[in-house]
């Protein structure tokens, strides 16, 4: 039992490490943390495994906007922003998914692409709202494209940490 121990104490260690190098610790430390995982990982591991966070948080995301389509009134417009933008977050997990091979393969320079490529989504479905005046971006939305910015910042953190 002491062994177990030493061993979720040493990795916690690494996880703290790692996440002191990110813009947002808290979210960093919490994520890797809840993963059973991140207790066998390296510092490219945890970086794996806040991409699948992130993945799921756009996947998610993606889902939620599609069932606003169903919901939402007869509003033919904000169906369409609506649609747009769960496409957004849909291609925001796929560049998350395409940095997973440019990580195993150390390509730090593609992950970095592809993470900022993912973290710029939400931006763009914000301006699909600013694009008809009028028409009020739900704070909803705004909270959950923070939480993917924020989640990729914190990969972008350690993907500088690993690059370095």
């Amino acid at each position: 039992m002491f062994l177990a121990i030493t061993l979720v104490n040493g990795d916690s260690g690494l996880i703290q490490k790692t996440c002191k190098t990110t813009k947002y610790y808290d979210l960093c430390v919490s994520s890797l943390e809840s993963d059973p995982s991140s207790s066998n990982s390296d510092t490219k591991g945890l970086a794996m495994i806040m991409v699948g966070v992130g993945m799921a948080n756009a996947t998610a995301t993606s889902t939620f906007l599609s069932s606003q389509l169903f919901s939402t009134t007869n509003d033919t417009i904000m169906k369409k922003v609506l649609k747009e933008c769960s496409d957004k977050y849909a291609h925001a997990a796929d560049a998350l998914q395409a940095s997973v091979q440019d990580f195993v393969s150390e390509l730090y320079d593609y992950v970095y692409m592809h993470i900022m490529a993912a973290a710029d989504y939400p931006n763009a479905c914000r301006n699909a709202f600013k694009r008809y005046p009028g028409l009020v971006y739900p704070p909803e939305i705004a909270r959950r494209g923070d939480g993917l910015k924020h989640i990729c910042d914190v990969v972008l953190g350690i993907v500088d940490h690993l690059a370095s």
